[in-house]
């Protein structure tokens, strides 16, 4: 019986690699666990363990699916519905209680919890059934990100954030339109979309109503590049989410082909392609820009050979160079090199004195290979400052 439950945990842990709605890293194996005393005889599973950033720090959680079997027949998918592959499944119990081995084991700190969808409502009532037992039966007071699927009923969503710290809902593609390319049977707006923005909607009336609940708040994920949508299409998406507050990230997956599906013959994303979406993510998030100032190419897509930041500079020569006495923090967020803590320590050092000289921007955090060409220091160029703009 032992022997079957790590199969099926390593077996959907596995699966959920697909879901990367968790912090940069890949899932580790994890080595030789049958050395911690806290799981009984003969169960070690080789599962796989993914981080999350928390506090600052990376903690280990378990990625897993509730079950692998699906009615959807997403074009992309490992295992969408009519793929011949072996499928496997966990009861609540089942799955809590290995959690709960993992967790007393030291070897995780948190739950990624997702799902085939066999039908919504019952794959729901089944994933909350297990946050449940490990919340209540097993005591557990740390990290839960639950996956919420496509047309989960509100009564769903209100458990949902009562009991995870995070929850998600994948929307895939940036509107309806692509979203067909990649998913026929899945409805974008109403399932999808609406679902998310009820979820925040939740979220949001909880914590103005002094009930802080899913602190982490919601996420989702798009699947780049077979669907054909532009860098522009899902960063401007993303940012009318953000504008509503309806979602607190996003994370972008780089498509990769898997055999027999119907796309199994599309060309590979490149990863450079989804590392500068999260460069453009993190300029709406933290630096203040707007997905319609990013510098696209003729097909709406960043360039990959140059980060979103440097490429909207090199655009505006009339805003520099900058003065970093006199900046402001708007300004100073503009600058190749400097970021959101780094202005905020250049505010500072300004009120004890004017600054001279690089040394002192390299100590407030400045890199200052990249910022040298954008800025003034008391009104001189620096020393090594380079042209702006090659001949």
């Amino acid at each position: 019986m032992i022997t079957d439950l790590q199969d099926r945990v390593r077996l959907l842990s596995e699966a959920s690699q697909y879901d990367v709605c968790l912090e940069a890293g890949r899932p580790m194996p994890l080595a030789q666990p049958e050395r911690h005393p806290c799981l009984p005889p003969g169960f070690a599973p080789e599962h796989h363990i993914s981080h999350v950033n928390a506090g600052g720090r990376r903690m280990p959680v378990l990625k897993i699916l509730q079950t692998s079997a699906c009615e959807k027949d997403c074009f992309y998918c490992p295992f969408r519905a009519g793929r011949d592959f072996r499928r496997a499944s966990l009861s609540p119990d089942d799955l809590a209680y290995a959690f709960d081995q993992m967790a007393r084991a030291g070897l995780v700190e948190g739950l990624f919890l997702s799902s085939g969808i066999v039908g919504t409502a019952r794959t729901m009532d089944r994933m909350i059934a297990t946050a449940e037992l490990i919340r209540r039966k097993y005591g557990f007071r740390g990290y839960i990100h639950l996956k919420l699927l496509p047309g989960a009923e509100p009564a769903h969503i209100e458990r949902a954030i009562a009991l995870a710290d995070r929850v998600s809902v994948n929307l895939e593609a940036p509107n309806p339109q692509r979203l067909a390319r990649l998913a026929p049977h899945k409805e974008f707006t109403h399932a999808l979309m609406e679902t998310l923005r009820h979820a925040a909607r939740m979220i949001r009336e909880a914590q103005q109503a002094g009930r802080p609940l899913a602190r982490a708040g919601t996420v989702t994920q798009f699947v780049v590049g077979p669907a054909g949508e532009s860098d522009r299409e899902l960063l401007t998406t993303v940012q009318s989410l953000y504008d509503a507050k309806d979602l607190t990230r996003a994370y972008y997956s780089a498509f990769s082909p898997i055999p027999d599906t119907p796309l199994e013959d599309v060309a590979p994303t490149s990863p450079w392609r989804a590392h500068r979406l999260y460069q453009g993510d993190f300029l709406l998030r933290h630096y203040g820009f707007r997905a319609e100032e990013l510098i696209y190419d003729e097909m709406g897509n960043l360039r990959l050979d140059q980060d979103p930041k440097l490429a909207w500079a090199l655009a505006h020569p009339d805003r520099f160079p900058v003065e970093v006495n006199r900046a402001s923090r708007f300004q100073l967020l503009r600058v190749p090199g400097i970021g959101p803590r780094a202005a905020d320590r250049i505010l500072t050092a300004r009120r004890q004195g004017k600054i001279r000289e690089l040394g002192q921007l390299r100590r407030l955090g400045v890199d200052i290979r990249r910022a040298a060409p954008f800025v003034l220091i008391a009104g001189r160029a620096p020393a090594i400052q380079l042209p702006l703009f090659p001949a």
